[in-house]
């Protein structure tokens, strides 16, 4: 399983200028501070354009935990990546983006993920393994197991097709990707301490073969300097 470096970022060929923001269940983190402008927008439409792409992704309504979305720009293009549960949020990404003004074209490289019952066990384990840790709660808006952010009783949904048919609702930081029980976790942790236990519990999880760590740590913001 490989999506990108460690902090998501890829780089495109013939990308003169660089962009790339990660997508977490209703907020964008930016990669990339500066949004430079692409070759084939002024800046001010590249940061309009970038605006309206974070918009729209974040507001998917099949995106969740289970999902990873990660976007750039080339030319005139939008080119999306990262690793969808379900089909149909492959599609949804890409229908969302195309109706932007300056927006000629979508590569959609979105990974569909296999469907799967083992995969869908891991994926549950994994999630109760990391959001019941007291001190990875803060990251989880329900704060409790799957079942908890489930609610009571089984969806037919869920029956049917498992986790990633009724997944956990709410804010949840730290994503879970699982590909033939190969584990990879994204998002924004506040800490390196708070990645390593999220790494230690994803591995401890029965059924995993293996957990690539990709939670990025925000380094601290340069001091001003002080007035002589």
């Amino acid at each position: 399983m490989t999506v990108p470096l460690r902090k998501t970022r890829w780089m495109l060929p013939v990308l003169a200028a660089f962009l790339v923001s990660t997508l977490s269940m209703g907020e964008i983190a930016a990669q990339n501070p500066t949004h430079e402008a692409g070759p084939g927008w002024s800046q001010q439409a590249t940061l309009r354009i970038a605006k309206e792409v974070q918009k729209r992704l974040g507001s998917l309504p099949d995106y969740n935990v289970f999902d990873w979305i990660t976007y750039g720009f080339r030319d005139k293009s939008v080119v999306l990546r990262g690793y969808a549960s379900i089909p149909v949020l492959k599609s949804e990404a890409a229908n969302a983006i195309k109706g932007i003004p300056g927006v000629e074209s979508v590569d959609n490289q979105i990974e569909v993920l296999p469907v799967s019952m083992i995969d869908n066990r891991v994926r549950v384990g994994v999630y109760n393994r990391i959001y019941t840790q007291p001190v990875l709660q803060k990251y989880n808006a329900y704060q409790g197991t799957a079942r908890q952010a489930i609610g009571p009783g089984l969806s037919i949904a869920r029956m049917a097709g498992g986790i990633i048919y009724d997944p956990p609702r709410g804010y949840n930081a730290i994503h879970i990707i699982v590909k033939n029980s190969n584990v990879a976790l994204y998002g924004v942790v506040d800490s390196e301490s708070d990645a390593a236990i999220a790494d230690m519990q994803a591995k401890s999880t029965p059924g995993v073969f293996s957990v690539d760590n990709f939670l990025i740590v925000p380094k601290p913001a340069p001091k001003a300097p002080k007035k002589k």
